[in-house]
């Protein structure tokens, strides 16, 4: 498979787009973050962006399998658009958690994004197995959020 360049560049810029856009916007909020009591095996600071950097890879590239495919066009464009939503929800996470300080409603919207990645999955999956695969790393790191998330929510009423 010949690499579509253009494609692939719009589709890793716009998770990263949106990675970077979110980590701008509760910049000032991460300071508050780190003086939260944590749950165990809460990792370094330092980890969170690193992951989500490396995450927001694997969508773009999972997202550029799914838009180039040959797959017809309303499956392909089904896929990508609930892929597009479960990035809205994932940067609106963010606002809730670290700037609105909403820790039980960001656990439930939290587990609203699980679903709508897992449904991804499944979406994308159908149409090209190496781009549903490479989603699972983000399903299991907004699993771990969760748990982080509803620590938070219980150490620090």
């Amino acid at each position: 498979m010949k690499i579509k360049w253009k494609p692939l560049l719009a589709a890793l810029a716009i998770p990263l787009a949106v990675g970077g856009l979110s980590a701008w916007m509760t910049g000032d909020a991460m300071k508050e973050f780190a003086a939260l009591d944590q749950p165990p095996l809460s990792p370094p600071g330092w980890v969170f962006p690193v992951v989500w950097t490396i995450l927001f890879i694997l969508m773009g590239i999972g997202s550029y399998l799914v838009g180039t495919s040959g797959v017809p066009g309303q499956e392909r464009r089904n896929a990508l658009l609930l892929y597009g939503i479960q990035l809205v929800v994932n940067f609106s996470w963010s606002v809730f958690f670290f700037n609105m300080g909403w820790y039980l409603f960001s656990f439930f919207w939290l587990a609203l994004l699980w679903l709508l990645v897992l449904e991804t999955i499944d979406l994308f999956w159908k149409i090209s197995r190496s781009a549903g695969i490479l989603l699972f790393p983000y399903l299991a790191w907004v699993t771990f959020a969760g748990y982080l998330n509803f620590g938070i929510f219980l150490l620090n009423p």
